[in-house]
C-alpha cells in the first residue's frame, strides 16, 4: 500500500517531475487516490476549464478528441461525451487504469510525448490537454509532435502553466509553428487552475492555447 500524502505534498511532487521515468514512478504511487486526495481536495478545476474551452470553440468537424495527458479522465468527465468521441493518451499505465475503470474513453494509449507519435488510422478532429505542460513536465517541443495526431483544421485547446510558458519559451515555439504554416495564430486565455485562490498554489494560472492545424 502506498503512503498517502497531503494534497499540497502531491502537488509539489507533481511540479518536481523532470523525466518520463519520474512521471511513471510518481503517478504509480498515487494514481489510486489522485481524484480524492488531489483533484477534489485542492479544487482542481483545470480539466473542467479546458473542457469548457473546447465546447466554446468547437465546430461540427472537431471530433473525435485526443485527450493528451488524460490521467484519471477528469477532462473526459467534464466533457461528458459518448466514449466513442474521445481517446485518452498518457505515459502512466497506473493513471490509464483509473480512466479505464471509469469507462470514459473509446480507447486509451500509453505514449511518451518526448518520442515521435505515429499518425493514427483516423486523425483526430481536436486535441485537448490539461496538466501535461506544467512545472517539471514537458516543454514546448511536443507541440509539433501532437500535430501528427490531427487532421487539417483540427482544434487544439492546450493548457500550459503560465510560469512554465514563460520559462520554457512556448511563445517562440508557437511563433515558429505559425511561421511554418503549421498552425493558425494562437489565442491565449489565462485561467485559474484551482478554485480557491487562497489555497497552496491557489493563485497559479495557466494559459489555454487555442489554435487550429493548417
Amino acid at each position: 500500500m502506498t503512503e498517502k500524502r497531503t494534497p499540497t505534498e502531491l502537488l509539489e511532487g507533481a511540479y518536481a517531475i523532470q523525466t518520463p521515468q519520474d512521471n511513471l514512478s510518481y503517478y504509480k504511487d498515487f494514481a489510486d487516490h489522485y481524484d480524492a486526495e488531489f483533484a477534489t481536495r485542492l479544487g482542481y478545476i483545470y480539466p473542467a476549464v479546458i473542457a469548457e474551452f473546447y465546447r466554446k470553440h468547437r465546430q461540427g468537424s472537431d471530433h473525435p478528441i485526443a485527450d493528451i495527458g488524460c490521467g484519471t479522465g477528469l477532462v473526459a468527465e467534464a466533457l461528458n461525451l459518448p466514449t466513442s468521441s474521445i481517446h485518452g493518451f498518457d505515459i502512466s499505465p497506473d493513471m490509464l487504469a483509473q480512466s479505464r475503470a471509469k469507462g470514459l474513453y473509446g480507447d486509451l494509449h500509453k505514449v511518451d510525448l518526448t518520442q515521435p507519435l505515429s499518425p493514427p488510422h483516423t486523425p483526430f478532429g481536436a486535441v485537448v490537454s490539461a496538466g501535461t505542460f506544467t512545472h517539471g513536465h514537458l516543454g514546448p517541443e511536443p507541440l509539433e509532435n501532437l500535430l501528427n495526431l490531427a487532421k487539417t483544421g483540427a482544434l487544439f485547446c492546450i493548457g500550459v502553466n503560465a510560469q512554465h510558458y514563460a520559462a520554457k519559451g512556448f511563445e517562440t515555439a508557437l511563433n515558429t509553428l505559425v511561421d511554418q504554416g503549421a498552425i493558425t495564430a494562437p489565442l491565449l486565455e489565462t485561467v485559474p487552475i484551482f478554485s480557491d485562490p487562497n489555497s497552496p498554489h491557489g493563485a497559479d494560472t495557466a494559459h489555454v492555447l487555442i489554435y487550429r492545424k493548417t
